[in-house]
């Protein structure tokens, strides 16, 4: 069996490699880490919060199909086809990835063990431990895949807590029905705020308001993007900064539906405004608008608060990053994060995937 259920027990469990997190990322680097001969469950295994294979997937809203998700790509060493029947491009992400990636689990007989959430990860007599709601685990080296759908973020804005209305971030986003009748506010300028954005605006009175003025692209998203955009963003992490947005380097897409959207005159941006009411926003020209409901489609951050007590953030809370693919960090060379800055995507998980697995193998002497 791939999946095997956690039990309680106080055993410390050794290996040389605990992957973090079996989305995308993790399973890539399970499946290398296989390759390049470890032992499945005694040099490596995979420890995943969630009760069944899916990573974050399987908590997207359910409007999000196939064929509007942003862009998803094979795992090595099996095509989704395989797995599920992608011909009409309906099915829900939330239920078709998942079922990819359980499929993949089995055909490569993975150690994944769930649920089992790992709380805190420290340094112990040159190992490193990882303490979870379960059992303990001790490892050589971690290659932490944990992405970032744990940790949305909500700016705080002035009068955030006196509004009245339902505040909620595409974290919790379900449907655009619940909103029917209603007046929201979407926040965000990415393509998960554009889609809210579409959907709701056809139930609802929307506004649409960015931090800073979107630039759609008429032209197919082509390799040369994705390259641009991965620079930008490894350059950032391997100088110890932030990662910064990918949109801003690849401009958001004008999909059929956008372009409905437009023609429907939904896509009227406004900037950001100042301040919270009780009923509603303000700008600072003294301009506002009542609401219901604000959206915070405002992104995430890296879910790697777990790795705290081992100190690898810089002062200016970003993470110096070394290696190939700019997977290792720097200051500790037996913890490659993955699905990271530029291996966020989830092509760059694929190669980052493999790159961890090989580099983190060799610095421990494992091949």
């Amino acid at each position: 069996m791939a999946e095997q259920q956690a039990a309680s027990t106080n055993t410390i469990f050794k290996v040389d490699i605990v992957v973090i997190g079996a989305g995308q990322a993790g399973l890539s680097s399970a499946y290398h880490l296989g390759r390049l001969g470890l032992a499945v469950g005694r040099q490596f295994l995979v420890l995943d919060r969630n009760p069944t294979p899916g990573g974050a997937w399987q908590h997207r809203w359910p409007s999000l199909t196939l064929s509007t998700v942003n862009r998803l790509h094979d795992l090595p060493g099996m095509q989704f086809s395989e797995a599920v029947d992608t011909s009409s491009g309906e099915a829900r992400a939330s239920v078709a990835v998942p079922e990819y990636f359980a499929a993949y689990e089995r055909k490569f007989e993975l150690p994944v063990y769930r649920p089992v959430t790992v709380k805190v990860v420290c340094e112990r007599s040159g190992r490193l431990r990882i303490e979870t709601d379960r059992e303990m685990f001790s490892a050589r080296g971690i290659i932490n895949a944990t992405g970032t759908w744990e940790t949305p973020v909500i700016p705080d804005y002035p009068g955030a807590a006196q509004f009245t209305g339902r505040q909620l971030h595409s974290h919790d986003y379900r449907t655009p029905d619940e909103f029917a009748g209603q007046h929201v506010i979407v926040v965000g300028g990415g393509i998960s705020a554009l889609q809210h954005l579409d959907e709701i605006s056809k139930v609802a009175g929307t506004t649409w308001v960015t931090r800073h003025e979107p630039r759609f692209r008429d032209t197919p998203f082509v390799q040369e993007d994705g390259r641009a955009a991965v620079a930008m963003v490894e350059d950032r992490v391997r100088r110890g900064l932030v990662p910064g947005s990918v949109v801003s380097v690849t401009g958001i897409p004008l999909t059929p539906a956008l372009r409905a959207a437009r023609e429907r005159g939904v896509l009227k941006r406004l900037p950001m405004f100042s301040e919270i009411t009780e009923d509603g926003v303000l700008w600072p020209d003294g301009s506002m608008q009542k609401a219901d409901v604000i959206l915070w489609a405002t992104g995430f951050r890296s879910s790697l608060d777990h790795l705290a007590p081992l100190q690898l953030r810089e002062d200016n809370g970003g993470i110096v990053m070394t290696g190939r693919l700019a997977t290792e960090v720097k200051k500790d060379p037996r913890i490659h994060l993955v699905g990271y800055g530029p291996s966020a995507s989830t092509i760059g998980a694929n190669r980052a995937g493999g790159a961890a697995a090989r580099e983190l193998a060799a610095h421990l002497g494992l091949i």
